[in-house]
């Protein structure tokens, strides 16, 4: 049996494995900071709090942002707050370039997200879900800068795809 209303949003399918990966460093830094005091027999009550303290900002640090969208929205979550867009209402896209490689959109109601443009090129749910949004907002007239960025970054994402395809199939 089918059930109706609205389909699930799209998700970043790698997000569980980073948020492992994070959660993991943050409980070897505090075994190992805990281990350390204690070898040094300066481990207290107040400093195993502390190091556990300590160990929860390591975590919250290397949680990755959540990428979510829908028709019509994509959202960044991160540990302290939720960016909404809404991508059929984009009013421009930027790229910055550098060590950290990230998009900013914003739409007509002044929301504002950044996201990483690897997110985007591993999840082509969430790729097609903020190209169709683009689509609209070009349609509507109330995308006026960054078009090209987002031409720019589908072609690589289908370039990528189309490698992937081809190793997949062994021809290339």
């Amino acid at each position: 049996m089918r059930r109706s209303g609205p389909p699930d949003p799209a998700g970043d399918r790698h997000w569980r494995g980073s948020a492992r990966l994070a959660f993991t460093c943050a409980l070897a830094f505090c075994a190992l900071s805990l281990l350390v005091d204690w070898d040094a027999g300066s481990l207290t009550p107040p400093r195993a709090l502390l190091w556990a303290a300590l160990s929860g900002a390591v975590g919250a640090v290397l949680l990755p942002q959540r990428v979510t969208a829908g028709p019509g929205w994509l959202a960044v979550r991160t540990p302290w707050r939720r960016h909404v867009v809404h991508t059929d209402a984009l009013t421009s896209v930027r790229q910055y370039d550098g060590v950290s490689s990230h998009l900013v959109l914003r739409d007509v109601h002044g929301h504002r997200l950044e996201l990483d443009p690897r997110v985007l090129a591993a999840n082509p749910l969430l790729w097609h879900e903020l190209d169709t949004g683009v689509r609209r907002s070009l349609e509507r007239g109330t995308l006026r800068r960054g078009a090209e960025v987002l031409q720019r970054l589908g072609r690589r994402i289908d370039d990528e795809t189309a490698r992937a395809v081809l190793r997949a199939s062994g021809l290339r």
